[in-house]
């Protein structure tokens, strides 16, 4: 029974932290100001409080990846 208990408590926990996890958005662009306005938009049609920059890349184009914020 207490096997039982424990199990069921470990996947509401694993359930309950998946809820929370960060999603992940991506844009390209021509400059970092434009690729920034691509992830805001993104995050704002998301419904997200706030985004965070994790990645980006320049060269011939920027490439930009984002965790929005709920």
């Amino acid at each position: 029974m207490k096997t039982n208990k424990n199990f069921v408590a470990v996947i509401a926990l694993a359930t309950s932290f998946g809820a929370f996890a960060a999603q992940s958005v991506t844009a390209t662009g021509t400059t970092l100001e434009n690729t920034e306005a691509k992830i805001a938009a993104q995050a704002e049609q998301a419904g997200a409080s706030a985004y965070k920059i994790t990645q980006a890349y320049t060269g011939n184009r920027v490439h930009m990846t984002a965790e929005l914020l709920k």
